[in-house]
């Protein structure tokens, strides 16, 4: 069992009124960890260490920004089976995925340290003689980061770093289903010398959700706000933070469509597809939920892709020896079940997989997939993966587009011209040609459209997420005014 801490002021400490929460072991129904019940007055009394800390941490130099980030980044690599053992134990996820968190999170710290020196301006040419007019970037203030549990070190380093690197202070609200784990991020922040007050890390009972987030987004101190996990919760930040006038950043659900074209190499796209559709059990905001094939080929894919699929089969993480690990919760294997079912209900065919043993359930195809079955549209989130036949590349266009959501998306095919075409066609902030829909690098533009959220973490476009852009003119001689 873990014990976690919040972490204000660069000190660890209980909850204000000393409460706790316990997080659960989804696989055992062991007590995972202990965690503090953050309230509305650990969220001020964590957003006030950070404003206090950002006027001398927005005049810090760059390359001392980036000698802490690179330090976290080597504090954290060196930390791995900590953060494997304390992922594992909360979500059920495989030690693999957990050490794959681990180097991405430390890469990511690393992009962020090269960017420190790339926030930059501009000089603007003036009509008014004698008047130099710059655009300067300047950091916000206090950045609010919300982290799901699902990839919670990748994406709890994603939540700071570039904040970090842009002169902001942060407070990062924990997921209530990997508190210790989020908990470890602040560790190793505070174990690489970042100043009191620059990193906060608080956590919260479930209950509590909707008070403490309102409280740290309406604190005055708080200019940006930056949210992963799903489009329901995060519409409510989105409506929130308009609310109080403060600019999110959102990467919210998916529901990521697989094009495999007639002349694409099938046995390459199977193992793409594999691979999208399940790992970490399918819980990944780009993991491949629809495979859209032609009909020449669908017999051919379905056929190698049961194999692989049967192959892909659930056990406890910690004996290390199945590729899939559990479900984060019995509510998750409710639903995916409950969409397999009614999708079998209404004429798909079960290729593979179909059954659950308490949280872990193997991986599992359903073919035939048609607009009427509810796998079409919702997003599953889980070990399934939904096979629609199409007849043309036009009407695999069609279908891919013919849903809310718009993150990651893929297409295969020998005819890179032709895959290039569909690329540009399909409505998603990311689009892979001949690769796995699940793909990350810290250095690309990452995000979606539609209902998979706004703005873009990553590369230089997430400097202008965590920066004001502000005019400032300097003005030489005498000025001529009207009145």
């Amino acid at each position: 069992m873990f014990v976690a801490k919040l972490m204000i002021n660069d000190e660890a400490m209980d909850a204000s009124d000393a409460s706790t929460f316990e997080r659960i072991d989804p696989l055992t129904g062991d007590v995972a960890t202990i965690a503090p019940a953050g309230s509305v007055t650990d969220m001020a009394k964590a957003a006030n260490a950070a404003a206090a800390a950002f006027p001398d941490w927005s005049e810090t130099r760059p390359g001392e920004r980036r000698r802490l980030l690179n330090t976290a980044a080597d504090i954290l690599n060196a930390r791995t089976s900590d953060f494997i053992a304390a992922m594992t134990g909360e979500t059920g996820a495989t030690a693999q995925w957990a050490a794959i968190n681990c180097s991405l999170g430390a890469d990511i710290l690393r992009e962020a340290a090269a960017m420190t020196t790339q926030v930059t301006g501009e000089i603007i040419p003036s009509g008014i003689p004698g008047s130099l007019a710059m655009a300067v970037r300047q950091p916000a203030g206090v950045c609010v980061g919300i982290a799901p549990w699902n990839a919670p070190i990748i994406l709890g380093a994603r939540a700071i770093a570039m904040p970090l690197a842009c002169g902001n202070t942060v407070v990062l609200k924990a997921s209530e289903l990997c508190p210790k784990t989020h908990c470890l991020i602040g560790d190793v922040m505070r174990a690489a010398g970042f100043p009191r007050g620059v990193v906060s890390v608080v956590t919260n009972a479930p209950k509590d959700a909707a008070a403490v987030v309102e409280a740290l987004i309406a604190h005055p101190a708080v200019r940006r706000v930056n949210f992963t996990g799903s489009t329901r919760v995060g519409r409510i930040i989105a409506e929130t933070c308009a609310r109080h006038l403060k600019r999110c950043l959102l990467e919210l659900g998916g529901k990521a469509p697989f094009i495999v074209l007639t002349d694409a190499d099938i046995d390459e796209a199977v193992r793409a597809a594999a691979f999208g559709a399940f790992m970490n059990q399918g819980q990944i905001c780009m993991s491949t939920e629809r495979i859209i094939l032609m009909d020449e080929i669908a017999d051919e894919f379905v056929g190698k892709f049961r194999t692989k699929a049967e192959t892909l089969i659930a056990g406890n993480p910690k004996d290390g020896n199945t590729p899939l690990g559990s479900l984060i919760n019995a509510e998750a294997v409710r639903r995916v079940k409950g969409l397999v079912d009614d999708a079998l209900q209404k004429g798909a065919v079960l290729v593979c997989g179909g059954l659950a043993n308490g949280t872990l359930m193997d991986a599992t195809v359903v073919d035939h997939v048609t607009p009427a079955m509810r796998i079409y549209r919702e997003e599953s989130f889980g070990p399934v993966a939904a096979i629609i036949r199409v007849s043309s590349a036009d009407e695999a266009v069609t279908v891919a587009n013919d849903n809310e959501y718009g993150l990651s998306s893929a297409v295969f095919s020998r005819d890179i011209n032709a895959a290039l075409a569909i690329a540009k066609r399909l409505e998603s902030g990311i689009c892979h040609i001949n690769e796995a829909t699940v793909f990350d690098e810290p250095q690309m533009p990452f995000g979606g459209v539609k209902s998979s959220g706004y703005g873009r973490f990553g590369g230089k476009a997430v400097i202008d997420e965590f920066t004001e852009l502000r005019w400032i003119a300097l003005a030489s001689g005498k000025r001529d005014y009207p009145i």
